[in-house]
């Protein structure tokens, strides 16, 4: 890759729709955090933190990920944690993002609801005045809890309902199928929410939970969900559809043996609305811009190639159509101003 197409990458003006504001917890904070809050880490210092980091499957990763949570406690904590992936994400082209966050991996532990929604609202009103930046929150649920829970807390959101653009379902997929929270998605539907749901790599039973969520639950967008290039007439269905697919390069290559280029670009070539997103970027190493770069250099792709997955990530994100026609708009003017031909 030329240094110009890195700069391109960087540059481009784009969204990210997969985004866990939890997974954006650096080092760093995590211990200005315990030490505001007095909590005593076992970690001594930064590269102990990183060390710690040794995922093999999205259990593994699981099983640090909601432990380094729990020095989140006030407001002030998750407005702290919000804007600071904000500027960063600022700084790597993002003009637009919908954000996830997991509101039951702390009220299980005591801190109010309404503390982690307002600690995040202040952040996506700040990013608008300072940085220019577009945000909304996703309130996701956790699939290995149950069913029940995942509805209080959807009725718990609901006085937050012009706060929270949509609801997603993440964490552990093992013995959690999509269908298990069919009437709590039916239920935010009713509410006006738009939805949708992990679809993990490699998952037991990958193919029929993404069935699950594009016939049964009708979600809007897909999580990850690489794995449907093994049934074509669903890749049928979903180019159709015109659904979204937020994918994660980086983190795929994290949590499998590798990062799923191959079915990324065959869904970009085959003209399914296929985008690149960071996941949980202070684990795995790379932000949004950073996701391009790394699937750009693993797959060959061009600048066109990468000025298609940013007009896709405007195409999938949840805008007015004025809006997204002025984001593509900057996409195309940013291709033209790099001498990037313009993708078709």
């Amino acid at each position: 890759m030329t240094t110009d197409l890195r700069a391109f990458a960087r540059a481009m003006p784009k969204a990210e729709l997969h985004l866990h504001l939890e997974g954006t917890l650096e080092p760093e904070l995590k211990f200005a955090l315990a030490a505001r809050n007095g909590i005593a880490l076992a970690e001594k210092t930064v590269e102990d933190v990183v060390a710690s980091y040794d995922f093999t499957d999205l259990t593994s990763f699981l099983a640090v990920y909601y432990p380094a949570m729990t020095v989140l406690q006030t407001a002030d904590d998750f407005h702290d944690l919000a804007w600071a992936y904000l500027q960063k994400a600022r700084e790597q082209g993002v003009v637009h993002v919908e954000m996830f966050f997991d509101p039951q991996a702390h009220t299980s532990r005591g801190v109010p609801f309404a503390d982690v929604i307002a600690g995040y609202r202040r952040a996506v009103v700040r990013a608008q005045d300072e940085l220019g930046v577009s945000a909304e929150l996703i309130l996701c649920f956790l699939r290995d809890f149950t069913a029940e829970h995942a509805m209080s807390t959807l009725m718990e959101a609901l006085p937050y309902r012009a706060w929270i653009i949509g609801v997603g379902l993440d964490s552990d997929e093992r013995g959690n199928p999509p269908a298990k929270f069919a009437e709590v998605f039916a239920r935010a539907k009713a509410e006006g929410f738009f939805t949708t749901m992990h679809c993990d790599i490699d998952q037991p039973g990958s193919i029929e939970h993404i069935r699950q969520v594009i016939e049964e639950i009708g979600v809007d967008r897909i999580d990850h969900g690489t794995n449907i290039v093994e049934d074509p007439a669903l890749v049928a269905v979903a180019r159709e559809r015109g659904l979204g697919f937020t994918t994660c390069p980086v983190s795929n290559s994290f949590v499998t043996e590798e990062m799923k280029a191959d079915e990324i670009v065959q869904l970009l070539r085959e003209g399914v609305r296929v985008t690149v997103n960071s996941d949980d970027p202070a684990y795995f190493g790379g932000y949004v811009a950073d996701n391009y770069i790394a699937l750009a250099e693993h797959a060959d792709l061009s600048a066109a190639d990468l000025a298609r997955l940013a007009i896709n990530s405007f195409e999938a994100a949840w805008l007015t159509p004025a809006r997204r026609a002025a984001y593509i708009a900057s996409v195309v003017d940013c291709a033209q101003a790099h001498g990037v031909p313009l993708p078709e």
